[in-house]
């Protein structure tokens, strides 16, 4: 069975999505979303006041729609670090819910797809031909909760 999820408001698996509101302390700040954190981590080192903005966002959405502005410089190692990052913040968000944790841990070893139709990269992209990096960080998260 695979299991697949998209949006933070569904029943099971909602608490995947980055949009979800799974608050943390993440580098001493307070973040409300996985998403605020990825998000403001493009301009940490070249934009500080963006990086502030971003982290204090409304919702998850305005601050993915910030972080994709191109008016601010990106950090110059944006690709090679970005999923290293993800993962950084998607293991601390479940290690700080143990309800979340509990569904995570749950799903034993099924593969985990982020059903995004208009995401190639984190997700598997309408056709299935994305490479679901975030579905592949989850189930490494589920790993590392294991054993820990």
């Amino acid at each position: 069975m695979t299991i697949y999820f998209y949006s933070s408001r569904e029943e099971q698996y909602g608490c995947f999505s980055n949009f979800s509101y799974h608050g943390f302390v993440l580098d001493e700040l307070w973040w409300p979303t996985n998403e605020h954190y990825f998000q403001a981590q493009k301009f940490v080192s070249t934009d500080p006041e963006w990086f502030t903005k971003i982290q204090t966002a409304k919702t998850p959405a305005k601050s993915a729609r910030m972080g994709r502005s191109r008016e601010h410089p990106l950090r110059s190692d944006w690709e090679e670090v970005k999923d290293e990052i993800m993962q950084k913040v998607v293991l601390c968000k479940f290690q700080t819910h143990a309800d979340i944790r509990e569904i995570l841990l749950s799903t034993g070893d099924e593969l985990i797809v982020e059903n995004s139709p208009i995401d190639y990269y984190w997700g598997c992209g309408q056709d299935g031909s994305g490479k679901n990096k975030l579905g592949e960080i989850l189930m490494a998260v589920r790993e590392i909760l294991r054993q820990s």
